[in-house]
């Protein structure tokens, strides 16, 4: 199946799980995980009209900007170490694995314009997955209000691994519920009005407990290099 196909079979179930859970489709955004694809495949997706990809290293970040330019909105959904910081932040629009304070005051210290951040939660608690615990996220988000380059302007998390569809919605659920909780605050800098949450297995839950941006890569461009 090319990309055109399987996205349209993607946002048909997108669409589908938006119904169930009486959401607007128009908010949620397919980022289009690129980072094992050629730039081949990349100009498939574009080409398909998906507008938002996401890298994970800075090598195939830097490498695919250099051929597409800043015509879609690139993605950093992997983690960032601080050192690389300076090399992607020119190109990226929003990063989705913000966790820690020595990232966000690189980030400050380099930025040139404001960026969009999703603070990244591990919410299952696997000690295999980055973020914060949820008790530390507030706090968290709450210190970034000295760094006026940085707009937190959600929550990212992913799933265990797990094929049992109630887990993975509890943990989908609290990631929102955290995101209202947060929002009660009005906090200027932090709006945290969008969640990144849902991948290739998982996105139609994550759909309908309030994702506004889904992660998706082999069962929407494929894995092949």
């Amino acid at each position: 199946m090319n990309v055109r196909e399987s996205l349209a079979t993607i946002k048909k179930q997108i669409n589908e799980a938006a119904e169930r859970s009486g959401r607007d489709p128009e908010r949620i955004n397919v980022v289009a995980v690129t980072k094992y694809v050629s730039v081949e495949r990349t100009k498939e997706a574009l080409d398909a009209g998906l507008t938002h990809l996401g890298e994970s290293r800075d090598e195939g970040l830097l490498k695919k900007v250099e051929v597409f330019g800043s015509t879609p909105s690139w993605h950093f959904i992997g983690t960032l170490q601080s050192r690389k910081v300076k090399e992607v932040l020119p190109f990226v629009d929003y990063i989705h694995s913000l966790d820690r304070r020595s990232l966000a005051k690189e980030i400050h210290k380099r930025a040139e314009k404001e960026i969009n951040c999703f603070v990244q939660v591990n919410v299952s608690g696997e000690e295999s997955k980055h973020g914060l615990s949820l008790d530390a996220t507030i706090p968290f988000i709450e210190s970034l209000q000295e760094f006026s380059s940085i707009k937190v302007i959600g929550l990212m998390t992913m799933a265990p691994h797990t094929n049992n569809p109630d887990e993975i919605r509890a943990v989908f659920k609290q990631l929102r519920e955290l995101a209202e909780q947060i929002q009660t605050l009005s906090l200027h800098h932090a709006p945290c009005k969008e969640l990144s949450m849902g991948m290739s297995n998982d996105y139609e839950i994550a759909v309908e407990e309030g994702a506004t941006y889904v992660r998706i890569g082999s069962s929407l461009v494929g894995n092949e290099k």
